[in-house]
């Protein structure tokens, strides 16, 4: 569990519980940096994401664990959040259970693509800086 100050601040958990796209970066097994716009969540102090099994960011993870997450508020882009951290869990997303609860939060419906396999990366932050935007 991360410690108080590695807590996103409690104003700027909507970025992370919303519909706002997040850009994630992962290192390959090449050692280069790859970023990727994705879902995400963010649950009892940690950032959730999801990609199908086999993927290249789940290989990238399993590798090197390292990973960083952004966003920023599309209606004020002084707002944003930067989070560092390791992946500390790759768990199954069963029934797809997850990905349906983020689909249905970013595009109002079910995740369309039942065909494959997915499984969920719990991120434990090691660093946070973040705005809170300009008044």
């Amino acid at each position: 569990m991360p410690t108080a100050i590695d807590q996103v601040h409690a104003e700027l958990v909507d970025l992370l519980t919303g519909s706002t796209l997040a850009h994630v970066t992962v290192i390959t097994p090449r050692g280069a940096l790859a970023t990727h716009i994705m879902w995400v969540d963010y649950d009892d102090g940690r950032v959730l994401t999801s990609s199908r099994v086999g993927s290249a960011k789940g290989k990238a993870l399993r590798a090197d664990p390292r990973i960083s997450v952004s966003v920023v508020d599309r209606a004020n882009p002084w707002r944003w959040l930067s989070i560092s951290g390791r992946v500390v869990e790759i768990r199954p997303d069963t029934d797809l259970k997850f990905i349906d609860e983020l689909s249905r939060r970013y595009t109002g419906r079910d995740y369309m693509m039942r065909t494959m396999d997915r499984e969920i990366f719990v991120i434990e932050p090691e660093r946070i800086r973040s705005a809170t935007g300009r008044g």
